[in-house]
């Protein structure tokens, strides 16, 4: 049994000898009981302060948290180590776990997402300093399943203020600055089609519930995004409900001003 190759471990907690913790803290860790090893570390890293046991005690209790899944701890612990022992052959690792830490402590993209932005930084800083790291691939992938997470957080939020509007023209006018947002900051997102159709969408809801004196100005806007969403969308599974939205912009258009707007749809 472990508790034969560590000793009691009961016995050892009340042992004031850092020796012999340090030495069942690295057999626990060995066999995989992270949580013994966390304990008897934690209580023998300030003893082993200035002695070169000091430095792997550290490594090792950074990585007990982290396999305990307390991440936040992990993460502060790695980059301590790293910060402590820059020219160890483990700071190049302690690094990369810190990142790591990070990414597994961010929330799904519903939560508030501060803690994935935290943990694109790490990566990005750790691909600056090791840009021919072995964890490069691994550290590329981390980037790009968290920053698919800001986007489609993004397009979320995005779609929260359309359906928020419900006659309330602060939320429509919301929609169309977030999705316009989200189109200039995701140029290559697989939400954009409908990114674009929800933003002609939200415009002409925009239109429709404004005062008179700002209704034609809107649907011509509404017009704007409808062309340029064919242009860019032509086979858009989203195309005949576009079209409908456009055919009563311009008949709208043609209500409100008739003899100028007719020429003016034609030119946009």
């Amino acid at each position: 049994m472990l508790l034969s190759a560590c000793g009691d471990y009961n016995k050892l907690l009340k042992s004031n000898n850092v020796d012999q913790k340090y030495e069942a803290a690295l057999k626990y860790f060995e066999k995989k009981d992270y949580y013994r090893a966390g304990v008897l570390l934690e209580e023998v890293r300030p003893l082993l302060a200035g002695r070169i046991e000091a430095e792997k005690a550290a490594f090792l209790y950074a990585y007990t948290q982290y396999h305990e899944r307390l991440y936040a701890t992990s993460a502060e612990l790695f980059r301590s180590f790293f910060d402590t022992y820059g020219r160890s052959p483990f700071a190049e690792e302690s690094l990369f776990m810190h990142a790591k830490s990070l990414y597994y402590d961010s929330p799904d993209f519903n939560l508030d997402q501060t803690s994935t932005q935290t943990a694109i930084v790490a990566i990005q800083d750790f691909l600056n300093r090791y840009p021919e790291s072995k964890y490069k691939e691994e550290a590329n992938k981390m980037y790009d399943e968290l920053s698919a997470k800001l986007e489609r957080k993004a397009f979320e939020n995005a779609k929260l203020y359309s359906q928020m509007g419900k006659s309330q023209l602060m939320y429509y006018q919301a929609a169309v600055t977030a999705f316009s947002t989200f189109q200039r900051e995701y140029p290559s997102s697989t939400f954009n089609e409908e990114a674009a159709y929800l933003k002609i969408v939200a415009q002409f809801n925009l239109a429709e519930e404004s005062v008179p004196e700002k209704q034609r100005e809107r649907y011509f806007d509404t017009v704007g995004f409808y062309q340029a969403f064919v242009d860019k969308y032509p086979n858009s599974k989203y195309l005949r409900s576009a079209e409908a939205l456009f055919d009563k912009s311009t008949k709208q258009l043609e209500r409100l001003k008739a003899p100028t707007n007719t020429a003016n749809v034609e030119q946009k």
